[in-house]
């Protein structure tokens, strides 16, 4: 298999499967059209907070608690919290966890959520890998006191055994509607030679939504409008879409309520997709809208098309999904999807016209762009995986 350091000189997190794989997809469809990018002309990435430093940082959020404090994650297992200032200096370690933690390559503490409530009752929300008893994705609820967190308070809402070390997803975010989803990886090596995406019957490959503040399933229960609640076919009730290959970061639109993925290819094409209730986004079938599972004869009947997609080469490797641009710093990016690419560390900001998307512009670069988050004002930040630095956007 091709090693992410045989690309670009250390073992990654992020480029995540596509650059670990080295099956060639088949079949002859052509791939989904390039769009091409424009030069936003004009627009620079600067440092957001220039005395921090952090190690392989993966996740970042805020609390929405009125405490304008952020929140980094740490692969290794920690969780950073500082205070919203671009002076600041000052780091504290808000939970800590690295001997639960597996972490390497893909693996490690990968995905933060703050209750919807969490300034009443101190919940959150991670996603891990723990090697023991077995490799398994971990999401469990924590309790906070203040800006300190207890690590006795775990509290593990389920666990899915990982057949091999990459395509973890790790995102977890709560929606709109105060239901968690969950996002999950294809269970890793190349190609999903055991078809989890397709598997109904297992959590590998999909949109996860569960209530956490159900106990029907001890810590948490199933939104009573999943499209699986009391099927008689075996199939997971907590699945809300499915077909995915490695959704490395998701995110809500806080206006139209979409739920952007970006979700990481193969060996030809990256994509971006917009996850709906009971979808099926088409891995291993498809790469995008590329054929790749000969077996399925390419037909890609009732299977969601990415809304947007681009091929691996001078624009990267390995998407890093983004967020919707609703700040007021930057009032020409408002509605426009911020994504980027590991690889390349271009970023694009994205117009979608409810359908497709009908212009790309390319903005600028960061190294190793890991994740995107925001503050409670809906500013953008964008975290350098290798560089440990976190970058906001600004006119030149």
């Amino acid at each position: 298999m091709k090693k992410l350091n045989a690309l670009i000189g250390l073992l990654s997190l992020v480029t995540f499967s596509c650059k670990v794989d080295s099956e060639t997809p088949v079949g002859t469809t052509p791939a989904t059209p390039v769009v091409v990018p424009i030069i936003a002309d004009g627009y620079q990435s600067v440092l957001a907070f220039p005395k921090l430093s952090f190690t392989n940082p993966v996740d970042f959020t805020y609390a929405n608690d009125g405490s304008n404090r952020l929140f980094v994650v740490e692969q290794n297992g920690f969780i950073q919290t500082f205070e919203n200032n671009s002076s600041t200096e000052k780091v504290s370690v808000f939970l800590d966890i690295h001997n639960r933690v597996a972490a390497g390559g893909e693996m490690g503490l990968l995905g933060l959520a703050f209750h919807p409530n969490f300034k009443s009752n101190g919940y959150f929300f991670v996603n891990y890998t723990r090697n023991s008893p077995r490799r398994q994705t971990v999401i469990s609820r924590f309790k906070a006191n203040g800006l300190v967190a207890d690590p006795s308070s775990e509290a593990i809402l389920f666990t899915f055994d990982q057949p091999y070390t990459n395509h973890n997803g790790g995102q977890l975010a709560f929606g709109p509607d105060d239901y968690l989803y969950v996002a999950t990886g294809d269970g890793g090596s190349g190609g999903d030679p055991q078809n989890n995406s397709q598997n109904r019957k297992n959590l590998l490959g999909k949109m996860l939504r569960i209530d956490v503040n159900s106990t029907e399933k001890g810590n948490y229960g199933i939104p009573k409008d999943n499209p699986y609640v009391g099927n008689t076919d075996d199939f997971r009730e907590e699945i809300f879409a499915y077909g995915l290959r490695n959704p490395w970061r998701f995110s809500f639109d806080s206006v139209t309520k979409n739920l952007w993925v970006g979700d990481v290819g193969q060996n030809k094409i990256e994509e971006v997709d917009i996850v709906k209730k009971g979808g099926n986004y088409g891995w291993r079938i498809k790469e995008a809208n590329n054929c790749f599972d000969a077996t399925a004869n390419c037909s890609q009947t009732d299977l969601i098309a990415p809304v947007w997609s681009y091929a691996q080469g001078s624009d990267g490797r390995s998407v890093t999904g983004g967020m919707v641009y609703r700040g007021k710093k930057l009032p020409e990016f408002i509605g426009k999807y911020i994504c980027g690419d590991y690889v390349s560390g271009k970023i694009w900001a994205l117009t979608y016209d409810g359908k497709t998307v009908t212009k790309s512009d390319f903005i600028t670069n960061v190294s190793t762009v890991s994740t995107f988050g925001q503050d409670a004002n809906g500013e953008l930040y964008i975290c350098d995986y290798s560089g440990g630095k976190i970058y906001s956007l600004a006119k030149k």
